[in-house]
């Protein structure tokens, strides 16, 4: 596998998923390779997730068949845990249905390298001039609407927690932020900000303000079919509640339960 690795959490993706795109994508480059996680789909998308796996270069892709669904933030989660074990100097996670075009992963990577500082690029749907952002206007400002709560949750200004294309720098704690499954199905995004937040006051760590970066992206569609629902953007208000009640249980904590990993290598490390 590359020094970049992407997971793409798929669930029931036989009619939507552009395996072409994918070949084509992995054909053209050798920097970045993709991690498909089948979250127990029931229809017959592990079949092509296999093909894009048996017709691309060695090494450039791996299929992760999960038997049961996990959601959206189990596949993600199993995923990134599975892509550590390659020692990448990057890992990620990218949406199936290709909103976010696969070109664009490199343009979070540049973002990603100008600032040793920076541990989380997420890309942005910035309705901007110059930018083609196609997105229905009910999810649009449902969206504003939710980052406004987000942020405020966060302590950050954040525009858009919930596109589903981010990139993360492999840190020593990184495994910990992945290491317990997640509250919620859907706005893990936020979760993860959280237990980094957590880990910062901990370990006296750079604080998010200085090692998360948004990308606003130059291209974006809404692809029809999506998972998420109109009405789920009202349901997930009970899981920012679970999300900030955790929150402040990690802030006092046992280190151990927060960053077992890292609590393990620390006393290793002193024996």
């Amino acid at each position: 596998m590359g020094p970049i690795i992407v997971v793409v959490p798929c669930y029931n993706e036989e009619k939507r998923l552009n395996v072409e795109a994918f070949q084509d994508f992995l054909e053209s480059q050798n920097k970045a390779s993709l991690l498909f996680v089948n979250d127990g789909s029931r229809d017959d998308t592990i079949r092509l997730l296999r093909e894009i796996e048996d017709t691309t270069p060695r090494g450039r892709c791996a299929v992760l068949d999960l038997e049961k669904n996990q959601g959206k933030a189990g596949a993600v989660r199993q995923g990134i845990l599975h892509a550590l074990t390659y020692s990448p100097e990057v890992v990620g996670f990218w949406d199936a249905d290709l909103a976010t075009p696969l070109a664009s992963i490199f343009d979070l990577y540049d973002l990603m390298g100008t600032s040793e500082t920076y541990e989380i690029v997420t890309a942005a749907r910035a309705l901007m001039l110059g930018k083609d952002i196609r997105r229905k206007a009910m999810r649009h400002y449902l969206g504003r609407c939710f980052a406004m709560v987000a942020s405020f949750l966060l302590d950050l200004s954040v525009y858009d927690t919930q596109c589903g294309a981010k990139l993360f720098r492999v840190t020593p704690w990184l495994r910990d932020l992945y290491h317990a499954p997640f509250s919620s199905k859907w706005i893990f995004d936020v979760e993860l900000l959280l237990r980094r937040k957590v880990l910062g006051v901990r370990l006296g760590l750079p604080s998010l303000e200085e090692i998360v970066v948004e990308h606003p992206l130059s291209s974006w569609e809404d692809v029809h079919g999506s998972k998420l629902k109109g009405r789920d953007f009202f349901l997930v208000q009970r899981d920012l509640v679970t999300i900030r009640l955790d929150y402040l249980r990690r802030l006092n904590a046992p280190l151990a339960e927060i960053a077992p990993h890292l609590f393990e290598k620390t006393n290793k490390a002193r024996k």
